[in-house]
């Protein structure tokens, strides 16, 4: 039985398999703890599989999770489906919906068009099985990517996504949470990346709403930033990087999913994230941030060019990454004032918390 966290070491569940459950969230349901994510075991970065389906698992401490299977299994029959393996199908999130009864669980999707759209799905239960009720959704007729999904007290959900390469979008879910009213908000504009945020997750801390996002470098980690408002639109105002004591400005080799406030403890959020190239943690963000900066520039000289390619070589291979590999980070966070701050941990316990 396992009673440490030990963030970035290989997490197995209780029948000794690597957990696989990426870009992830966790739901309680009846005091027992639901954690589901991206199913990445047969992503080798090779042989063209995305995914394999969301995975879910269970536990009633945190630490000692039980597999509980392929809650959206992966369709290995129809090319043309969002849940075909090599359709790239990222960051599974689920709410419950108390005036329907329903599951709903969003999916993005990577077209190969370029562009990004939502898959939603309902089940009358947590663990499914779940049904597609809107595929090639385009929210408020733009390009959706990275998000989170939330409710408040009184049930009325939103919808958290990045605007692709351009902004933070706030919107309000329908009655159903299948869709969007039309009502939003923008925030943290951007002209490009690695600047745009991206990989947004939200909690509510002492009546403060707080935006915990990443920038665009995509499975290479960058620096975090932690934004706070006083209302579900905001406006949010950037505090900076809850990760000030990591030198390598990647976020601990790690990018932030979701953030889980632990039940029964007075103060205690954990910042659930996804070390996803372990292999490359040699580099640090100054090695590769230039690269993206240069990367998405209208114009570039001749140097520019040469310094691209230089730079290229410290990237990981066009075929792919092995995300079969990919660990977690769970570390907890502590605040000074409105600042919530990630500090680095081998090894920690529920514990230590009151």
């Amino acid at each position: 039985m396992r009673h440490l966290f030990c963030p970035g070491r290989e997490w197995q569940d209780t029948d000794g398999k690597p957990i696989q459950a990426h870009g992830g969230s966790i739901l309680t349901v009846d005091d027992t703890y639901y954690w589901y994510g991206e199913n990445k075991e047969k992503t080798d970065g090779k042989n063209g599989v995305w995914h394999w389906g969301v995975r879910c698992y269970r536990s009633s401490d945190l630490y000692n999770w039980e597999d509980c299977g392929l809650i959206i299994p992966p369709d290995e029959a129809d090319a043309t489906s969002p849940l075909y393996p090599a359709s790239m199908m990222d960051r599974p999130h689920i709410l419950y919906n108390p005036r329907t009864k329903k599951y709903v669980c969003w999916l993005k999707i990577m077209e190969k068009n370029g562009d990004q759209t939502e898959t939603v799905l309902t089940a009358d239960t947590i663990l499914g099985p779940y049904t597609i009720v809107r595929k090639g959704l385009r929210p408020l007729g733009m390009n959706a990517g990275d998000f989170d999904l939330a409710a408040a007290p009184d049930g009325k959900g939103y919808y958290f996504f990045e605007r692709v390469h351009s902004e933070t979008i706030v919107a309000d879910l329908t009655e159903d949470y299948t869709g969007v009213t039309g009502y939003y908000s923008t925030h943290f504009p951007h002209s490009q990346p690695p600047f745009v945020r991206e990989a947004t997750a939200h909690f509510v801390r002492k009546g403060k709403h707080y935006l915990v996002t990443s920038g665009t470098t995509g499975y290479l980690p960058n620096p975090s930033e932690i934004a706070a408002a006083d209302t579900w639109h905001g406006p949010y105002t950037v505090l900076g990087d809850p990760h000030p004591g990591d030198a390598s400005r990647t976020s601990f080799h790690s990018q932030i999913s979701s953030v889980f406030r632990v039940p029964g403890k007075r103060d205690l959020y954990i910042a659930l994230a996804d070390r996803w190239a372990p292999e490359y943690m040699h580099l640090k963000y100054a090695d590769y941030g230039e690269w993206f900066r240069l990367r998405f520039q209208d114009e570039r000289t001749p140097d520019e060019e040469t310094r691209m390619a230089e730079l290229q070589e410290l990237l990981p291979p066009d075929s792919g990454l092995d995300t079969s590999k990919a660990r977690y980070v769970w570390l907890p966070f502590r605040f000074e004032g409105e600042m919530g701050i990630l500090d680095w941990r081998d090894e920690w316990s529920l514990d230590e918390f009151e």
